[in-house]
């Protein structure tokens, strides 16, 4: 397989933009912003449709409240977020407007993107957005958001971003220049142009966010482009101050890091499954029902349940798990924990159900090896 020379002939892309950079400093880097600003301009005009997820306001929200470090307390992100998150939009309406383009927000948390009806609607206005000739600019809705926040996951929301626009690549904007084959701080480093497959052993070095002002780092942005290889997308990762960053991958020039789409392996509503809820438990099951659903020969049925984990309710997205402890698959539970609890292990002949799947075969999405 060889490396794009451009997007590949990508219409509609998604691209994230992660809080350190547009940082300078303690100050908002306002001449990368401007270049990022005019980099979406011109992919426009050349036919790209561009989706964009940015960070940044808890940083903004800490310049205008005069905060020198990060809050911890959930109750004071929240109020940061509250501050940046105005000024943020400010900014990106003033900046587009220079090429007579018009921002659109839309605050998402994971709350919405795992009731499949609000991700549907979320789906529906993405798409009138893009139809009246908007930018959308995403950002998660850290002035409500609890786990979400503390997790900082923006790279995972765009992500699902691609999956609910069914945009065609995903460039993710880092303060790093890259995937490096070792710690990027350390002498003989080097940058890995092009990644054919992301599996274990990428995952395994890459290592944490370095900023102090994002909470994301390499391998949650390597995991969110690895969910949308699966879709069959491809991604990059790339320093998002060097000038012209999008114009020049656009035109194939050999930035950052390539990763390759796999073969689309999943359609938008198993990629949902598999990846915008969190988990609300766990199933362990034996080896023959492993097999069965690796190969998709069936639905997950009682008898092959030896363990369960977590409080979760019906349709409900849970991991499951083989016999070694490995987590191959995700689905949604067609029974409550409490139910599974009393009939796993047990044939379903004569159990006191209405339909007798754990797991159906339609809901259960088997994660890539590795």
């Amino acid at each position: 397989m060889t490396r794009p020379d451009r997007f590949g002939g990508a219409r509609r892309i998604v691209v994230k933009i992660g809080s350190a950079v547009l940082r300078e400093g303690s100050a908002f880097d306002r001449v990368t912003f401007a270049s990022l600003a005019r980099d979406l301009a011109v992919l426009r005009r050349l036919g790209v449709e561009v989706v964009v997820v940015c960070s940044g306001a808890v940083a903004l929200g800490m310049t205008q409240l005069g905060l020198t470090a990060r809050p911890e307390r959930i109750e004071q992100l929240q109020a940061t977020a509250a501050v940046g998150q105005g000024q943020l939009m400010r900014l990106w309406s003033d900046e587009l407007s220079h090429y007579d383009l018009r921002a659109g927000q839309v605050l998402l948390t994971h709350d919405d993107l795992r009731n499949r009806k609000r991700f549907l609607a979320a789906r529906h206005t993405l798409r009138a957005l893009i139809e009246l000739g908007a930018v959308p600019v995403i950002n998660e809705n850290d002035t409500v958001a609890i786990d979400e926040i503390k997790l900082g996951d923006n790279d995972l929301l765009s992500s699902q971003i691609v999956s609910l626009v069914e945009a065609s690549m995903l460039i993710i904007l880092s303060d790093v220049a890259g995937y490096f084959d070792g710690d990027p701080k350390e002498p003989g480093a080097q940058i890995v142009p092009w990644v054919p497959r992301i599996d274990a052993g990428v995952l395994d070095r890459a290592g944490g966010s370095g900023s102090g002002l994002g909470s994301g780092g390499m391998r949650t942005k390597i995991a969110a482009v690895r969910q949308v290889n699966h879709l069959g997308v491809p991604g990059v990762i790339a320093q998002g101050k060097t000038p012209g960053v999008l114009q020049r991958l656009h035109a194939g020039e050999a930035l950052g890091t390539w990763f390759a789409a796999e073969s689309a392996t999943v359609r938008s509503r198993k990629h949902w499954i598999a990846y915008a809820g969190r988990l609300a438990g766990t199933l362990h099951v034996d080896p023959g029902a492993a097999q069965a659903l690796r190969t998709g020969r069936g639905s997950l049925l009682p008898i092959g349940v030896t363990a369960i984990e977590g409080d979760f309710e019906v349709g409900d997205p849970v991991r499951v798990i083989d016999a070694e402890g490995i987590e191959f698959a995700r689905g949604l539970v067609g029974h409550d924990a409490a139910t599974v609890r009393r009939v796993m292990g047990r044939r379903s002949e004569g159990l006191d159900l209405v339909s007798p799947e754990i797991v159906h075969r339609d809901d259960l999405v088997v994660l890539p090896q590795g």
